[in-house]
């Protein structure tokens, strides 16, 4: 595994940890999804997803097919977060974050791949 993976593994882990604790108990979240056009159960429900994409990714560090479906899983996500951003037409600077979270587990689905296919 390439240090440049287990960086970006460690990065996108703990922020997926934050994201998903964050969706069940901040007010601000819910008054996003608000925004958003989302019913609030799925704010818990996104939560947990980006918890277990988290797990994923870390436990990836020491098995590179978890890393390989985290960072798969963390592009979904992402995708989604790009799209309901548009959605909302919110500014560009905005959307760049979501998009470059997005571009990260890409890499890091790209990156570890071969682990699934059983290279």
């Amino acid at each position: 595994m390439s240090f440049l993976s287990i960086i970006i593994q460690l990065v996108l882990g703990i922020l997926f940890l934050a994201f998903g604790f964050v969706k069940f108990s901040s007010k601000r979240r819910a008054e996003a999804f608000d925004r958003y056009g989302y019913p609030q159960w799925f704010r818990p429900v996104s939560g947990v997803i980006e918890i277990i994409a988290a797990i994923l990714v870390l436990y990836g560090i020491i098995n590179q097919t978890s890393a390989a479906w985290g960072g798969a899983l963390i592009t979904i996500i992402m995708i989604g977060a790009v799209f309901t951003q548009i959605k909302i037409r919110d500014p560009l600077q905005k959307i760049l974050v979501p998009v470059a979270v997005l571009i990260l587990g890409v890499l890091i689905m790209v990156l570890n791949w071969p682990f699934i296919l059983g290279q």
